[in-house]
């Protein structure tokens, strides 16, 4: 299998550490709000490269930590701290907003088919992990103790921008609005480790420390939760494309140098959901849940047909229209699929023709979008029964997880109608427009605007939305 490497810059042969086991880690989420759709979009991702994993043989160990402390609003060291703010704005301590929201975030995640992780650790309970780890990169002359706060000196290890060869005067304080330049650093891309003395004198989650009450920066929690589940080595690490700095480059500086080598070989990072007016973000408020859409009469497995047609390399652009083109997409195709007749027996050349397509496209830096081209031809193909079609539509899917042969994945409306129900009146209303028959027309479009349907007429066809 060959993926890209944020690390080389480059898609090269994917090998883990031992033969036939993956050691997977994924940043969760902060749980302080409700994830958006552009969150999701990077988890779905990750939980299709999990699953093609699993698919090729591997034994994955996948484990994400979440983050329910030490959160800034900039990613680094300055701004507000994420959970308080969100305390603040629910009246809930930050213990009561960090359950509801991590709730939150696994019943998105159950309904776009996301498997939980298999271990899945909240920072608070790996607190003491993280003092061992700071006191160790003390001890080793990593870190140093300044104005009552616990930094990382990265002027010790020999290259601190892993990922990009950033020029320092990129990096000056006060490029991003909103930074303020900490006088108590070294060097201005040293980072906190521990935090004893800030502006947030009200913060609400303190532990005792060998430098006096306070709580983590959020960079170190990622390595410690790998560490304690995976060991001193991590075969993929996974991400949003905005992770790659300063969070995932002050992992592997302070994992580096506590551990004396190499800690992950391969990184794998998601672009961006993109609105027409840029990044799609919790700060901005304009931000779209998976609760949202379902009121707006979408399903999931519609949102997951959606970012599956797109590269994880590619920003997606996400419109009304273009997720309704994608969303009617997954109607008529689910449509069809389920139309199959299940006759004959397997053919098993055509199947291993057709899985081998599948894989290939899959093999080829997780190309789910041509994996979809793949479910088309399987459907499409005249010299395929159907017995053979639902086997290899049904494999393809431990991957893909579309619930494309799932009756009760396409949700009726509140009378009971179906996606192929629907897919036939629009049929018939077709043919009666074509006879001339408006009142035909008029009424079966009547009936299913009853029914919760909105029929949307295009130059290329009619479409529907449920309402």
């Amino acid at each position: 299998m060959k993926l890209y490497n944020t690390l080389s810059r480059a898609v090269e042969e994917f090998v883990p550490q031992e033969a036939g086991k993956v050691k997977m880690y994924t940043c969760g989420p902060t749980v302080y709000n409700f994830a958006h759709i552009g969150n999701l979009r990077t988890y779905l991702m990750e939980d299709v490269l999990e699953k093609y994993l699993r698919y090729a043989g591997y034994d994955v160990m996948r484990v994400m930590n979440i983050t329910d402390i030490g959160h800034l609003s900039d990613d680094a060291d300055s701004g507000e701290d994420k959970m308080l703010l969100g305390a603040k704005r629910e009246h809930k301590t930050v213990r009561e907003l960090a359950a509801f929201y991590t709730d939150a975030f696994f019943a998105d995640c159950a309904l776009l088919n996301i498997k939980r992780p298999d271990a899945v650790q909240p920072a608070t309970g790996c607190v003491d992990d993280f003092i061992r780890v700071i006191e160790a990169l003390m001890e080793k002359g990593y870190a140093y103790k300044a104005g009552g706060n616990v930094y990382f000196d990265t002027s010790k290890v020999a290259q601190y921008h892993k990922f990009f060869n950033f020029k320092e005067e990129d990096l000056e304080v006060g490029v991003r609005e909103g930074v303020d330049e900490d006088e108590n650093k070294r060097n201005k891309n040293d980072f906190v480790l521990w935090f004893t003395k800030s502006k947030f004198e009200d913060q609400a989650l303190k532990w005792d420390s060998p430098w006096g009450v306070g709580y983590p920066g959020w960079h170190i929690e990622c390595s410690c939760i790998a560490m304690k589940y995976l060991g001193e080595y991590v075969d993929i690490h996974c991400g949003g494309i905005d992770n790659v700095f300063p969070h995932h480059t002050n992992e592997i500086a302070q994992s580096e140098a506590y551990l004396g080598h190499t800690w992950c070989k391969h990184w794998f990072h998601v672009l961006h959901l993109n609105t027409a007016g840029g990044k799609m973000s919790k700060s901005s408020g304009g931000f779209l849940t998976m609760k949202k859409l379902i009121e707006d009469g979408y399903s999931p497995m519609e949102y997951r047909f959606f970012c599956l047609q797109s590269h994880y390399r590619n920003a997606l652009v996400f419109s009304a229209d273009s997720f309704e083109n994608a969303a009617n997409a997954y109607r008529k195709l689910k449509s069809r699929v389920l139309a199959i007749a299940s006759e004959g027996e397997v053919q098993s050349d055509a199947f291993e023709r057709c899985k081998k397509a599948f894989c290939e496209a899959m093999d080829a830096d997780l190309n789910t979008s041509l994996a979809v081209t793949c479910v088309y031809d399987v459907v499409k193909a005249k010299d395929i029964n159907g017995a053979t079609k639902r086997a290899l539509l049904e494999d393809f899917d431990r991957v893909l997880s579309l619930d494309l042969l799932k009756e009760e994945a396409c949700a009726p409306s509140e009378e009971g109608m179906r996606a192929e129900e629907i897919e036939a009146l629009i049929a018939e209303r077709v043919a009666a427009k074509k006879a001339k028959n408006y009142a035909e027309a008029d009424r079966i479009r009547n009936q299913l605007a009853e029914a919760g349907i909105t029929l949307i007429d295009t130059p290329t066809g009619t479409t529907y939305k449920r309402t």
